[in-house]
């Protein structure tokens, strides 16, 4: 089943970057991953980390969910810090909000990457308690707490004293709006 999802996401990084007329070599600078790592994504012999899609889809311009077949979606994807599974994509002629149900691990910490120009994140904590938001200027959000930043900088997660379970709105505005 693994594979197969893996098998899914593939084709669709594939597809977006042909219809941009890109080169495997190309994506792979734009993004910063090894075109190796790339084509093996790309045929599905690979499972992608979430730090690597938001790489990928960053480089292509389009949100997370874009890449995120309904299965992969219900699915989940995880990286060094964090799991997420998507919840609900909602799109209007200003942006795409993506909703996330997300586990910050025990111990650990993300940093991601700037996203496009003008996103924007917010994490409400549902357990535990988070340091998120740009990573010049984290936050700590406890249980019930609301954080927000600009997603269009580096910003980080992470669970210093155990796991912390909280929803997370991504917004990435349109590139018509």
């Amino acid at each position: 089943m693994e594979m197969e999802l893996a098998g899914q996401v593939g084709r669709r990084l594939r597809e977006l970057r042909a219809e941009r007329g890109w080169s495997l070599s190309e994506l792979a600078r734009r993004s910063a991953i090894g075109k190796g790592t790339l084509s093996e994504l790309e045929g599905g012999r690979r499972n992608p980390t979430l730090e690597t899609l938001y790489a990928l889809t960053t480089a292509l311009g389009v949100p997370l969910s874009t890449v995120l077949t309904p299965a992969a979606a219900r699915a989940g994807i995880s990286g060094g810090a964090v799991d997420a599974v998507l919840v609900e994509r909602f799109e209007d002629a200003a942006a795409v909000t993506e909703v996330y149900r997300v586990r910050i691990r025990a111990g650990t910490s993300q940093e991601s990457a700037a996203h496009a120009p003008g996103t924007e994140e917010h994490l409400l904590v549902l357990g535990g308690t988070a340091r998120a938001g740009a990573a010049s200027d984290p936050q700590e959000v406890g249980p019930g707490g609301h954080g927000a930043w600009p997603a269009d900088v580096p910003h980080l997660y992470s669970a210093p004293d155990g796991d912390v379970e909280a929803v997370l709105t991504v917004r990435y505005p349109s590139p018509q709006a």
